[in-house]
Order: structure tokens, then sequence, then C-alpha cells
């Protein structure tokens, strides 16, 4: 029998009502709070972007996870931690805060509309300050969601620092693409700055010498044990990635209904949505209207309907849950 995951990480990039709102700050708002909701025990993390404001948000500092610096490039950048609520959903949100990477400074641009030549360093101590803090948590997830650039490095830290840390030995991955990203390269000190116990620059040796951002994808590819990408041709190439190294693939629908349910025609049922398998672990990742219709192989990659509400999509099993 299959066991649903219980404890699940989300590592965030941007999330509503803290940042504008965006695909990528309504997906950090709602999904937390529907797995919450379903019974799951959720930690949610995100970047103390400069734009947040503190006091009307009601962050306030957790002194007793604060204090630790963390070494990038042979600097140390000490670690802050602040926490707020969202009383609506019942949610707790860990903020990630240092007054080199974040304090007076939006997210990946600047008030002129360029990019902070510095991103590939703050998604460095984002991701590793995430971890550490779970770390002290004591809080072991079966299933850690990495949303967006900014939480790119996750995947690479999990399974080769932190491989051997109770709190992340068992943990799946998912990473999910987002369909706004960086223009920049991570620079040419980027390996310097990613080194980290076993963790060194000939991870990226398959790479250009500044990796792109494209490479920074893929770099979190190889570590996750799942995808999800934007329903666009843009993404495709990443999709196809991935799947050349057997790793799971799921396409997000910007509209309520689903791909699979628009080609085939099929009656609708709101209010369902998308649940990720990977081994035995559940998550569940967009909202889509689906069909309860047994549905048959089409072009698409359906393969079978089990008990009018679950299917099959290549090598990935998306169940359809109320």
């Amino acid at each position: 029998m299959t066991m649903k995951a219980k404890k699940i990480l989300f590592i965030t990039q941007e999330m509503t009502p803290y940042v504008p709102d965006s695909e990528l700050a309504a997906m950090g708002r709602e999904l937390p709070q529907e797995i919450q909701e379903k019974g799951r025990e959720i930690r949610t993390f995100m970047p103390k972007w400069g734009n947040i404001n503190e006091r009307r948000n009601q962050l306030h500092e957790v002194i007793r996870l604060s204090g630790m610096n963390l070494i990038i490039d042979d600097t140390d950048h000490p670690l802050i931690i602040k926490v707020a609520s969202i009383q609506a959903a019942r949610m707790q949100v860990y903020f990630i805060d240092n007054d080199d990477y974040f304090l007076k400074r939006l997210m990946a641009l600047d008030e002129n509309g360029n990019e902070y030549e510095d991103n590939s360093e703050r998604a460095i101590f984002y991701a590793r300050g995430v971890l550490e803090t779970v770390k002290k948590l004591r809080w072991v997830p079966d299933v850690i969601h990495c949303q967006g650039w900014m939480s790119a490095l996750v995947p690479l830290y999990v399974k080769t620092a932190y491989k051997e840390e109770p709190s992340f030995r068992d943990s799946k991955i998912v990473y999910s693409m987002s369909s706004e990203g960086l223009k920049q390269s991570m620079g040419t000190n980027f390996g310097n700055c990613i080194t980290f116990r076993d963790v060194n620059a000939s991870v990226l040796e398959d790479f250009s010498p500044e990796v792109t951002y494209d490479e920074l994808n893929k770099l979190a590819i190889n570590y996750s044990d799942g995808l999800t990408v934007p329903d666009t041709d843009k993404f495709q190439a990443f999709a196809e990635y991935a799947q050349s190294k057997q790793i799971p693939v799921l396409e997000r629908y910007r509209s309520g209904c689903s791909q699979v349910t628009r080609r085939v025609g099929a009656f609708q049922l709101k209010g369902y949505r998308l649940v990720f398998a990977l081994g035995k672990h559940h998550i569940a990742i967009q909202h889509c209207a689906v069909s309860r219709h047994c549905f048959k192989k089409t072009d698409i990659g359906i393969l079978e309907c089990r008990q009018a509400a679950e299917i099959r999509i290549r090598t990935l099993h998306v169940t359809f849950v109320k």
C-alpha cells in the first residue's frame, strides 16, 4: 500500500500577501494551505525581501533560531530568522533574513529594473539558511517542495552536503520552475561561492564557466526527484532533460481546466487538484478542473484510468483528489 507524505517542507520564492501578486506568489500561498487543510504537517519558508513590510505583516525575530553565521566565499553572513502568521489560513511562515542580502533590497530586480549582481549568492544563502533552520527545528520532512530560482540550490545541498543529516536523509524533492527567471549568469565566482562540506566547483563541470540561468535550473533538476514546469513551449527542453534522467515531470496549467481534460473533451468537475506521486510520497501540486470519466489512451500519453479518478501520464503518477 502506498503511504502518503505526512510532512511537507515548502521552500518558496514568493508568497502573498507578503509580496505583490504573481503566479508564483499565489502558488506559494495556496499550496501549503491546502496541504495543511488535508491534515498534513507543513513548514513554509520564504526570503525576507526588502519590500516586505515587517510592521504591517507582524514579523518578529526568532532569537533561538537566529545567530548562526553562514560562510560564503570566505565571508561570514549572519543568519536571521523571522516568523509571521497568516491568521485566516492558520499558517506560520518563516523568513530567511540577512542585512547584506535582503535589507532594503527588493527581489530579483532593484528599483531601476536591473538584476542584483549577487543574486546567486542570495540563493546560496537562502538555501543553506532554510536547511540549517529545519535542522534546528529538529523536523524531518517527507517531501521538500522548492519553488523558483531562489530555491534552485536546495536539491544540490540536500542530496550532497546534507545527505547524512537525519532531517533530510529520506526526503524526496520536487523542484517547481518559474515562468519568470534571471537573465544574468551566476558569475565566474559561483563555483567558489557554492563550496560547502563536500560540495565544490566540480558539480558545475558540465556547465559553462559563468553558469547560465538555464544551467542553474538543470543543476536543480539533476538532484531532484520530480519536476514541475509551466505549460509553455519554453520549458519543453527542461521537461525532456528531466525525462532523460528518469525524473517525473508535471506540467502546471495556467487556466482552471487541465490540458488532459481539454484534449479529451470530457466532462469537467471543479474542486479537484493534481497530486504528485514520488515513490511512497504524495504531494499536491496544482489546482485544476478535472474529469471523472474513464480516459482512454490518447496521443498525449494517458495510459490508463482506474476508479474513474486516477490516471497515469508517462511515468508520472497523477491522482485527482477532492
